[in-house]
Order: structure tokens, then C-alpha cells, then sequence
């Protein structure tokens, strides 16, 4: 067990060195393509190459590739077999990442627009809802002790079970998509994320489990590695983008360890400014209030600092649902509210325009700084509900 992942990791830090010298150079050949942007958040209008996430995920995928004979041949010389099921899993698994990370790059250069972006993780999933099938094929859930008097020990809900783990490629590669607009936003709440599956894989591997938290490892530690290389460039302030691309090919990558690993659930934990985030940004997502096209914070030149993004509609124009939804936003002091006339204006509903509205204008890098802590800190929590907490309602090993 030990000889492969010590590999894994010199393979990693390899995979972080490439990355962090292939990127520049690739810097103008990205933009000669047409695909840069301009970063709204600065006075300068100089362009910056847009997708190059697709650089990390394509440095990430041949490292895997380059890993099999280590994973698969060290099990062969030790045993004189070979892991057949292992290895279809671990297949299967780069195929819907790079699944992922094309269909990712397509919406990056056609610019897909938002409903059919639900279908490109629900297509990607499907070689991995696949092996889960054929290896695993368990649907069963443990109830919670108090529950269990009434329910027994485990419920098997069948269909359902896939259904959720669809849904959960569906929100991974999404949710990060959703947070994000400030400089090394996108990649860093990634590292971390990842570094928390690690880190859990690692006080799992001494469980009976042993075997899919070593199979996590082995994809979180490149991911890891070309991921902080992504981050350097695009750290504020940024001379890449990391495009939807990314954000995809790392949602993908967190959904393939959580169902593969049979740690789904905990893996959620992990995305708790995620789930905060899009129910917070529901109401805008599905049009209960007017949503603008771009909800990033508004950048103020002369002070150098981002504020509030605002978005401004007729009160009465609003259905119940979304009258309901303001009414609880408002007692709980989630928005900025101005009203004259009828017409109210407040912020967008986003977990970065919230950071401000309680903190107040900031420059673009501590805006990031803070929403980082607020990452590391949910990992904490996360870790917290996962083993002392769980204990009470559920037979923790």
C-alpha cells in the first residue's frame, strides 16, 4: 500500500512543476485563439487567456495514465493477479473526468447556455453511475439509531440511490461554477475541498474501507498538485482565467472519489459554502428575482476595492413565492434592501456579495482570503459533524 502512494506523490509534485512552467508559455496561444476575457475588476483592460483549466486537467489525466502500471503492476508482482475489477473502476473513472473536462471546454469556447449546462455532468456520470453498478450495485442506507426501532438497521432505495449520485456529479460541477468571479476564487476553494477529501482519506485508511480511500488518494494527490499550479497563475492578480473547464473537470473529479470512494455523503459535508451558496442564490437561479447576467461584486476604481453588486426590480411585480422568499432573506439580514416608490434595489444573491455586505468593501484579495477561511473553517465543521456528532445517530468505526 505504501510503495504506490509514495509514487503517487513524487508523481504529484511533478505533475505541480509542469503545470506551473507549461502555463505561461501556453499564455498567448490561448489568447491568439480568441479565448481571454477582461478582468473586470481592474483599471487595465489587457487580455487575460480564458480556460486554462483545461491545461491542469489534461497535465492531471496523463499523470493518472502515466500511474496505471505503478497502481495495477505492484498489485501483480506482489499477488500474481490482476485486479480486473480495480482497474475497470479506475478507467472508468478518468473517462467521466475527461468526459467532463472536454464537455467543459466546449461550453468555454461555444458559451453553452445555462439549462443545457445541467445535461453536461448528467452525460459525464454516466460511465461512472455505470461501474458503481456492475461493482457495487448497493443502494442500501443506514438508519439513525433512533430510527431504527421503527425502520431496521438499513433501507435499500433502489433507483433513488442513483438518482442521487447523478445529482450529485450535477451539483459539483455546478456549485463551483456558481461561487466564483474574484481572482483564485474557483481554484482555491478547489485545493481546499481537496485537501479535505485527502486528509479524510488519510484517517480513513487505517478502516476497513482502506482500499477506496487509497483509491481517492490516488486521484486527489495530482488533482492537488496541478490544481496549486493553477492557483499561483491565478491568484490575484491573475494572468490566467481558469474558465468553466475547471470548475467541471473538479466537480467531476470530487463526485468520482465520493461514489467510487462510498464516501458521497461526506464529501458533501466538504461543499457546505457550496450548498449555502446555491440555496442562497435560488432565488435568482430560478427566477423568483430578476438575476442580471453577471452578479460579480462591482469593482470601485478609485478606491481599488469591490462592493456590493445590486440588481433593481418592482416589488409588486414579484409572485408569492418570491415576496415569501425576500420577506425570510429580509428578517434574517440576508440582503441589502432600498426602497422608494416601489422599486427596490439589493444585492445579488451570492455568498461573495453576502462576505461584503457584512464586511464592507475590500480589496479583491482579501475578498478571496476571507472566502477561503470560510472554506477552511466549513472542512473543520465538516470533520466535526463527520466523527463526534455522527457518533450520536449513527455506529461510526
Amino acid at each position: 500500500m505504501l510503495f504506490p502512494l509514495v509514487v503517487n506523490i513524487i508523481m504529484a509534485l511533478i505533475a505541480y512543476l509542469v503545470t506551473l512552467r507549461v502555463i505561461p508559455k501556453l499564455k498567448e496561444k490561448f489568447i491568439k485563439a480568441n479565448l481571454f476575457g477582461i478582468d473586470m475588476s481592474k483599471t487595465t483592460s489587457d487580455k487575460v487567456p480564458e480556460s486554462l483549466g483545461v491545461v491542469s486537467g489534461f497535465i492531471f489525466l496523463v499523470t493518472m495514465v502515466l500511474f496505471i502500471p505503478v497502481a495495477f503492476g505492484n498489485n501483480l508482482l506482489e499477488k500474481g493477479t490482476f485486479p480486473y475489477d480495480e482497474y475497470v473502476k479506475y478507467i472508468l473513472a478518468l473517462l467521466s473526468i475527461c468526459c467532463m473536462l472536454l464537455l467543459g471546454f466546449a461550453d468555454d469556447v461555444l458559451d453553452v447556455p445555462w439549462r443545457q449546462k445541467l445535461l453536461l455532468p448528467t452525460i459525464a456520470s454516466l460511465p461512472l453511475l455505470m461501474v458503481y453498478y456492475v461493482s457495487f450495485n448497493t443502494t442500501n442506507i443506514i438508519v439513525p439509531k433512533p430510527l431504527q426501532d421503527y425502520l431496521g438497521l438499513s433501507i435499500d432505495i433502489g433507483l433513488i440511490y442513483y438518482v442521487y449520485m447523478g445529482m450529485l456529479a450535477v451539483f459539483c460541477t455546478n456549485a463551483i461554477n456558481i461561487l466564483a468571479g474574484v481572482n483564485g476564487l474557483e481554484a482555491g476553494q478547489s485545493v481546499v475541498i481537496a485537501i479535505s477529501i485527502a486528509l479524510f482519506n488519510l484517517v480513513e485508511l487505517s478502516g476497513p474501507l482502506w482500499k477506496a480511500h487509497q483509491f481517492s488518494l490516488y486521484f486527489m494527490l495530482p488533482y492537488i498538485g496541478t490544481s496549486l499550479a493553477l492557483l499561483k497563475h491565478n491568484w490575484y492578480p491573475a494572468s490566467v482565467f481558469v474558465g468553466d473547464t475547471f470548475c467541471y473537470f473538479s466537480g467531476m473529479t470530487f463526485a468520482v472519489v465520493g461514489i467510487l470512494g462510498h464516501f458521497s455523503k461526506t464529501t458533501l459535508l466538504f461543499f457546505m459554502p457550496q450548498v449555502f451558496n446555491f440555496l442562497y442564490s435560488s432565488p435568482q437561479l430560478f427566477k423568483l428575482v430578476p438575476c442580471p447576467r453577471h452578479r460579480l461584486p462591482k469593482f470601485n476604481s478609485r478606491e481599488n476595492c469591490m462592493e456590493l453588486s445590486t440588481t433593481t426590480f418592482r416589488y409588486s411585480e414579484l409572485n408569492v413565492l418570491g415576496k415569501l422568499v425576500l420577506g425570510v432573506f429580509r428578517l434574517f439580514k440576508l440582503v441589502h434592501w432600498q426602497e422608494k416608490q416601489g422599486v427596490v434595489v439589493t444585492n445579488n444573491f451570492t455568498l461573495i456579495n453576502l462576505t461584503l455586505l457584512y464586511c464592507g468593501p475590500m480589496h479583491e484579495a482579501k475578498l478571496t482570503s476571507i472566502l477561503l477561511a470560510i472554506q477552511v473553517l466549513s472542512t473543520g465543521l465538516a470533520f466535526l459533524i463527520r466523527y463526534p456528532f455522527a457518533s450520536v445517530f449513527y455506529d461510526v468505526q
